[in-house]
C-alpha cells in the first residue's frame, strides 16, 4: 500500500509499505479515505519532535482520519464491512489506575496514532485498530466532516473541563482548528460571550460567521487592552490554542479574580512561565486540555443533528501525492488555511 513517510525535516516521501493485518480478534481494519493535517503533525514535520516525542527517519504521521470498514476480527461485534467511521486516535490499556478513572487520555500504557515510539499514523491506506477506536458515522454525515470529529471532540472536551455556564465571558487566543472547535462548541453548550483572537484574517472572519462576538489580530492591535476595555472587570474563562508564551501571559493578564486558563495549545519550547503573584492575588485556575477524553461519540452527535456545522471548518483538499505540499500550507500558515484534508484514494 502507499503511504506518506516523513523522510527528515520538511522532507516527505510517498512510499509502497506492507499493508497491516488484523493482530486480535478484536481488530479492525480500515480503508482510510481522509486524513486531516493536524499542528502536532507540523511540529513533527518541521521541528522533527514535540518534548521528548522524537522523530526517528522514516517515520508516518498522521492522527485525524476517517475509513471504511474493510474486515473485522472474530470477536467485533459493533461494526460490519463497509461501515464508514470516525476515528479516536488513542488505543488505551483499558486496565490501568488512570482508565479504570475514566482517564484513558492519561492512560500509562497508551498509543496514538502518529505519535513518535508508539504508533505510526494515519497517512496510509489501510490502517488496523481495535473496535473501541472506530464510532460509526450516520449516513446524513459525509467522511469529511467525520474527520473533523477528531478536533471537533476536543473542543467538546475543553468545553466540558471548563464548567462553563450561562452568560460566560470567554477569550479564545488562537483560532485555528482547535481554537474553532472550543468556539463552536461552546456556543452550542450555553450561551456566551466570546472574544478570538488570531494572526491570520480569513481565520478571525470564520470565527465571527460562528458567533464570535468580537475578533482581534495582535499584529493591527492591543487584542488584549481592547477585550480589557469591553470587559473591566475581566473575563471568566481564557482557552489559549496558540502555544505560545505572550498568549499565556495574555490570558493570565484578561481573567477575572477566580477565573480559569485552560492551556490547549502545544508549545514548540519545552518550558513556559507564569506570573506567579498575579496568578495567586487572582486565585487563578490552570487546567491543562489533553486531547478529546471520550467525547468523539458527543461530536458525532452534534455534527449529525446539525446542531454544528464544521463544513466552513475545510478549507483546503489534497490528494496523498501532494502530502508534502499540504504540510507545506499549513507550516506556513498561508492562503488562509483552516483545515487542510488529503483524501487518500485521491481528490473528488
Amino acid at each position: 500500500m502507499k503511504a506518506a513517510f516523513l523522510t527528515g525535516l520538511r522532507e516527505m516521501e510517498i512510499r509502497e509499505t506492507p499493508e497491516p493485518q488484523l493482530r486480535s480478534p478484536r481488530d479492525v481494519r480500515l480503508r482510510i479515505d481522509i486524513v486531516g493535517v493536524c499542528g502536532s503533525d507540523v511540529h513533527y514535520y518541521t521541528r522533527g519532535r514535540i518534548g521528548s516525542a522524537v522523530v526517528k527517519h522514516p517515520f508516518i504521521v498522521g492522527h485525524e482520519c476517517a475509513g471504511t470498514v474493510q474486515e473485522v476480527g472474530a470477536e467485533v461485534r459493533g461494526l460490519r464491512v463497509g461501515q464508514r467511521v470516525a476515528i479516536d486516535p488513542l488505543v488505551s490499556c483499558g486496565h490501568c489506575d488512570q482508565c479504570q478513572a475514566g482517564r484513558a487520555h492519561t492512560c500509562r500504557n497508551q498509543r496514538f496514532l502518529g505519535l513518535p515510539g508508539q504508533l505510526a499514523g494515519s497517512l496510509v491506506e489501510y490502517l488496523v485498530l481495535p473496535e473501541e477506536c472506530c464510532y460509526p458515522i450516520p449516513a446524513s454525515m459525509t467522511v469529511d466532516q467525520a474527520v473533523l470529529v477528531e478536533p471537533l471532540s476536543i473542543g467538546v472536551y475543553a468545553q466540558r473541563i471548563s464548567q462553563l455556564v450561562s452568560g460566560a465571558k470567554i477569550v479564545i487566543l488562537g483560532s485555528g482548528p482547535i481554537g474553532l472547535s472550543i468556539l463552536l462548541a461552546c456556543r452550542v453548550a450555553v450561551d456566551c460571550r466570546a472574544y478570538v483572537t488570531d494572526l491570520i484574517a480569513e481565520r478571525l472572519k470564520l470565527a465571527s460567521q460562528l458567533g464570535a462576538a468580537w475578533t482581534g489580530n495582535p499584529k493591527q492591535g492591543d487584542v488584549a487592552k481592547t477585550i480589557r476595555d469591553a470587559e473591566p472587570l475581566g473575563v471568566d474563562f481564557v482557552f489559549e490554542c496558540a502555544g505560545e508564551q505572550e498568549t499565556v501571559d495574555q490570558g493570565v493578564d484578561l481573567l477575572k479574580p477566580g477565573g480559569t486558563l485552560l492551556v490547549v495549545g502545544i508549545p514548540e519550547v519545552d518550558r513556559i512561565s507564569f506570573p506567579i503573584h498575579t496568578l495567586r492575588r487572582k486565585e487563578l485556575t490552570i487546567k491543562n486540555v489533553r486531547r478529546q477524553n471520550q467525547c468523539i461519540a458527543p461530536a458525532i452527535s452534534l455534527v449529525a443533528s446539525g446542531r454544528v456545522n464544521v463544513d466552513p471548518l475545510m478549507t483546503h483538499h489534497f490528494a496523498l501525492e501532494e502530502t508534502m505540499a499540504a504540510f507545506d500550507l499549513v507550516a506556513g500558515y498561508r492562503d488562509g488555511v483552516v483545515k487542510a484534508l488529503i483524501h487518500v484514494p485521491g481528490k473528488v
